[in-house]
């Protein structure tokens, strides 16, 4: 009598069974739909790309659209060495150098504030708030707030100062909370431990703390490098009369009206991919360092 509903049961399990999986070879049409979808998302988000990268690459009878024109590196020696192009290296120069700075601050204050936030003290959800509360800003707005200020107190405005608080008001909440999320995870059991041994505060910090941190710091550094490399409407209004990267893109759709501007987005792709490759780089190679000290 049990020998009757086992094979019930095994034969509703194989209906089952091919109900929910299909069959070898074959797949739901909802995987196709999906596969589209993501297709057509693919292509609208790094077909314009893609197309000025091309277009960047024509001879010196190149135009803004397609058919492409021969094939030379016209455009971008065009971009560095004639004058209509504008301030090219210069704007390259003050980005770079700005970033740098951004970066420099940006990890310092967010692993200060990660390490001042493992316990609680008076006030601390206020001073939180105020980090985060610049996220819900608009760029502009508070760009142009910046500016003023600056102004009325009687500071020009400059990148290197008027900018530099201006963007980090948008770095360093990212940085924060990127600290946040890393320092959950750090366990407290090994600062003892350096302690107990003979450790000094210093000594924890830089032999514990920081080499177990130090993807999440890469992290930071990562986010405020590229938020300010990449920063436009926070620097609008407060970089002055010298132009940063970004702002000299801007003003070159205005009045340029060859390929040099292609040229100029490509050469920016091309070193903003080489920091993000940089920084995961260097994230891989501290968790294997990490793995073989552990082996």
């Amino acid at each position: 009598m049990s020998a009757v509903p086992q094979s019930v049961a095994v034969a509703e399990a194989r209906v089952t069974k091919h109900a929910i999986a299909p069959s070898r070879g074959s797949r739901p049409w909802t995987f196709y739909v999906l596969a589209g979808l993501f297709t057509f998302y693919v292509i609208a988000l790094y077909g314009p790309m893609i197309c000025i990268y091309i277009l960047s690459f024509q001879d010196v009878r190149g135009g803004l659209v397609f058919p492409m024109k021969g094939l030379s590196l016209h455009w971008f020696v065009d971009l560095f060495t004639q004058v209509r192009t504008g301030d090219v290296k210069g704007a390259f120069d003050r980005s770079i150098k700005l970033a740098i700075v951004v970066t420099v601050i940006t990890v310092v204050v967010s692993f200060m504030s990660a390490m001042a936030f493992r316990r609680r003290f008076p006030g601390d959800n206020i001073v939180f708030a105020l980090m985060i509360g610049s996220l819900v800003a608009p760029g502009l707005v508070l760009g142009i707030g910046v500016g003023l200020l600056f102004n009325a107190i009687g500071i020009e405005t400059s990148p290197y100062t008027s900018a530099l608080g201006a963007q980090l008001s948008w770095t360093l909440p990212f940085g924060v909370l990127v600290m946040f999320a890393v320092m959950s995870r750090f366990n407290p059991a090994w600062e003892e431990a350096a302690r107990d041994l003979g450790a000094s505060t210093w000594q924890t910090i830089r032999l514990v703390i920081l080499p177990v941190l130090a993807p999440g710091l890469v992290a930071v550094a990562l986010f405020g490098f590229t938020l300010s490399y990449d920063e436009f409407a926070r620097t609008l209004q407060t970089a002055g009369p010298q132009n940063t990267l970004p702002l000299e893109i801007w003003s070159m759709t205005l009045n340029v009206t060859s390929p040099s501007l292609y040229a100029l987005g490509t050469v920016t792709t091309i070193i903003s991919f080489l920091i993000i490759g940089a920084a995961l780089g260097t994230i891989v190679f501290i968790q294997k360092r990490r793995g073989a000290g552990a082996s």
